[in-house]
């Protein structure tokens, strides 16, 4: 280390402090650090410069409690903000991390990419409203730039403001040829309903599909955007048609594969039962609504919302990330499953639900890892949502997914796959765990929401008092529509409109299992 006395100014100090952090020397960088503060102990850069080494060295609260100094001093320091919302984020603090970020750009300056930035940032924690909120900043300040209208538009349109969705959508279309890859024909298209087929945006569909050079992935968001246009109006030839072909473009960009899947729906067949159990604590009760894509998962967690002391989390990912890991491949420790469970309890609760007990995940494709749900949370419940196949695999065609995940949407024989794989898994897992999972018929909700809903909070042990009015929640999924419109039951025998134009639908049953029978004796009471 080069003698204090050699080093007088702060920017040499600054010099060498950031040549040890760049060796990964964090040691050493702490030691300038602090060195260089007793001659310079207001330096902005080196009290931030040792936020980071606090960082990377894992003293958290040392390093945010020197971050919130700073923006105190400085409340439009983007770095400091950037990382301290990180570091909220990963401390599933995410309130804390969007006001971080939102006092942050309401100082009066507003880089665009940095904004974009931000908003990505809160999207992917769920944090719509914040994220629309620094987003209108942005355009107040940008108002015309095309990526933020883009943004914009596909925030309001998850938190439900429909017509300030079409708006924004409908100027980064007219001010940038880039916006038909960024998915807004689309988000546009389910920013209404149509009833007319002279609306405009037939027109401004069929011209956008005219541009030369559109991208594959441009080309299949069009066609679905015109086929929901078309289906809207009733026109059911020209939809088939225009859903056909955008899922002979969708197809090729998906990475999905049977094989893949068969492979994996045919081990966990196999698997043995979870043994172990983690411990649980009243104070959290999991609520998984799982079940085929199109089922009624996004409109039933959206009426269980309503309920008091229950929180909708949406379609959340920790699930999936956590079963991927080597230690939940084969049978799980109690230590493992504890840890695990820690970790998905503090992602789901967060910093913005004292009061809250029970905890909604909407996420359908759980239904491969029940048997992890109930080892992680004992007391968990399993919503399990069934629709007709003929009317699932039509609603699946229909719509334009960008989730690897669900790549087998664009094909009948994968669709059909999966069906008959999901049937033949919650058949094992209601063998093993009866009392733990409940069938909810997406038929019998829309005609007697009522009481379904009664049926259905009873089990849950839901509190008796009457659910509130639908509420502005943000909704991610492909239901950004239906799930804000009353109940209705017009979607039940949909397939009946398209089976002459996509006879595939007729090799599906028409109702009941896909796949192997399920006793009715383990699907809970008549639902």
């Amino acid at each position: 280390m080069i003698p204090p006395t050699a080093m007088q100014s702060e920017a040499r100090w600054l010099d060498h402090a950031r040549a040890a952090v760049l060796e990964g020397d964090w040691t050493r960088a702490e030691t300038l650090s602090i060195a260089a503060l007793e001659e310079h102990p207001r330096s902005f850069e080196l009290r931030r410069l040792l936020a980071g080494v606090y960082r990377q060295t894992g003293r958290d609260e040392r390093a945010a409690s020197l971050l919130r100094e700073l923006l105190r001093e400085r409340p439009q320091d983007f770095a400091c903000a950037f990382t301290l919302a990180r570091m909220e984020l990963s401390q599933a603090r995410g309130h804390a991390a969007a006001q971080v970020l939102r006092e942050c750009f309401e100082q009066g300056q507003c880089d665009v990419e940095l904004a974009i930035k931000a908003v990505e940032l809160l999207d992917e924690a769920d944090r719509k409203e914040e994220a629309a909120a620094i987003a209108k900043i942005a355009l107040d300040a940008t108002p015309t730039d095309a990526r933020l209208h883009a943004y914009a538009g596909m925030l309001q349109l998850q938190l439900g403001h429909f017509g300030q969705a079409r708006t924004n959508y409908l100027f980064a279309l007219d001010h940038s040829p880039e916006a038909c890859e960024w998915h807004v024909p689309h988000g546009l298209a389910n920013a209404q309903r149509y009833t007319d087929a002279a609306h405009p945006d037939f027109n401004l569909f069929r011209d956008l599909l005219r541009r030369p050079g559109l991208s594959g992935r441009a080309r299949s968001s069009l066609m679905f955007a015109l086929g929901k246009a078309y289906d809207d109006v009733g026109a059911w030839r020209e939809a088939a048609d225009c859903f056909r072909q955008g899922n002979t473009f969708a197809r090729g960009l998906m990475s999905w594969s049977r094989d893949d899947w068969r492979i994996d729906l045919e081990r966990r067949l196999k698997a043995s039962p979870i043994q172990v159990r983690s411990t649980t604590t009243d104070d959290f009760v999991p609520v998984f609504i799982v079940g085929m894509p199109r089922s009624g998962t996004t409109l039933l967690a959206e009426l269980l919302g309503r309920f008091p002391r229950v929180r909708n989390r949406g379609e959340l990912p920790w699930i999936g990330e956590l079963a991927q890991l080597p230690q939940f491949r084969n049978a799980p420790d109690a230590s493992a499953l504890q840890q695990a469970a820690a970790l998905y309890r503090a992602q789901t609760r967060q910093d913005d639900s004292a009061d809250a007990r029970w905890f909604i995940d909407k996420q359908p494709m759980n239904f491969r890892y029940v048997d992890l749900l109930l080892a992680m949370f004992p007391n968990a419940r399993i919503l399990w949502c069934r629709r007709s196949p003929r009317d699932t695999a039509l609603s699946l065609w229909m719509q334009s997914f960008r989730e690897d995940l669900l790549g087998y949407a664009y094909d009948f024989g994968d669709i059909d796959e999966v069906m008959r794989g999901c049937d033949r898994l919650m058949g094992k897992w209601c063998g093993e765990h009866p009392h733990s999972i409940r069938a909810i018929h997406y038929e019998a909700l829309v005609a007697n929401p009522d009481r379904i809903l009664k049926e259905t909070s009873q089990w849950l042990d839901l509190p008796s008092t009457q659910p509130a009015p639908a509420q502005a929640s943000s909704i991610s999924s492909s239901s950004l529509w239906q799930a804000r419109q009353p109940v209705y039951s017009s979607s039940v025998g949909r397939w009946r409109n398209y089976s002459a134009y996509v006879p595939e639908l007729l090799d599906f049953p028409e109702s009941g299992p896909s796949g192997s029978e399920v006793d009715p004796q383990l699907l809970g009471k008549s639902m």
